[in-house]
C-alpha cells in the first residue's frame, strides 16, 4: 500500500506547533451586539406644596371697646379704614374728621375702625371705658372702636402684624410710625392704601381713595 500523502494543512500545523505560532484562521470579527438601554430610573416629580391661603382682613377677630368679640368678616363687601388712635396726641383732633368721613360715606359702604394704642408717647393711658367716654363726649364718635391693642414692637397684635409685614402686605409694609396712621382695605379685605398721620381724614387725597374703593 502506498503511504497517504501528507496534507499541506497538517504540515503547516506541525510547523506552527514547533515555532509556537498559531495558524488558526483569523476569527471573523463579530459586530458588537447592540447594547440594551438600561431602564431609566423614573424621575421623582417635585412635590407641589399645599397652596397657602392668603389672609385678608376678614380672617381676624378682635374685642370691641366694650369687650364684645367682633368678627371682621362682618365687613365683607365694605371698604374699611383702620386707624390706630390716641386720646392725648396732637392728632387727636382727627377724631372729628374721621367721624365726618364716616357720616359722609357710611351709606355708600365705608366703615371706619378705631384701635386705641398707647405705643407712642404713652398718649392713650386710659382704660377702654375711659377712651370710649372721651371719644363720645368730645367728638361724637359713632364708628366702631375696639379694645386697646399693641400696634408695634413686642406684643404686636396679629392684625397689625398682617398690616405691616412685607410677606402679607408688600406694597404698604413697614412699622406704624405714629398715632392716626390709616390703612384702607378693599371690599375683598386687601390693603389698598396707607396714609400717614399728617393726612387729614377729610382731605381730597383721603376722600378720593375712599371713593375709588366704593365704586
Amino acid at each position: 500500500m502506498k503511504p497517504s500523502p501528507v496534507k499541506p494543512f497538517f504540515l503547516l500545523s506541525c510547523l506552527a506547533a514547533v515555532s509556537g505560532l498559531s495558524c488558526a484562521a483569523p476569527a471573523t470579527p463579530v459586530a458588537d451586539a447592540p447594547k440594551m438601554a438600561s431602564p431609566e430610573t423614573p424621575k421623582e416629580m417635585p412635590k407641589s406644596e399645599p397652596k397657602k391661603e392668603t389672609m385678608t382682613l376678614h380672617d381676624f377677630k378682635l374685642l370691641d371697646i366694650s369687650g364684645k368679640e367682633r368678627n371682621l368678616s362682618e365687613f365683607k363687601g365694605k371698604a374699611v379704614l383702620l386707624v390706630n388712635t390716641a386720646s392725648k396726641c396732637g392728632y387727636t383732633r382727627q377724631f372729628d374728621g374721621l367721624e365726618k368721613l364716616y357720616q359722609g360715606y357710611k351709606d355708600k359702604g365705608l366703615v371706619i375702625l378705631g384701635f386705641p394704642s398707647n405705643d407712642f408717647g404713652s398718649q392713650d393711658p386710659g382704660t377702654n371705658e375711659e377712651i370710649a367716654t372721651f371719644c363720645k363726649a368730645n367728638y361724637g364718635v359713632t364708628f366702631p372702636m375696639f379694645s386697646k391693642i399693641v400696634v408695634k414692637g413686642d406684643g404686636q397684635h396679629p392684625l397689625y402684624a398682617w398690616l405691616t409685614a412685607k410677606e402679607t402686605d408688600p406694597k404698604f409694609a413697614g412699622p406704624v410710625g405714629w398715632n392716626f396712621t390709616k390703612f384702607l382695605v378693599s371690599k375683598e379685605g386687601v390693603v389698598v392704601g396707607r396714609f400717614e398721620s399728617k393726612v387729614e381724614p377729610v382731605s381730597e387725597e383721603m376722600k378720593g381713595a375712599v371713593e375709588h374703593e366704593l365704586k
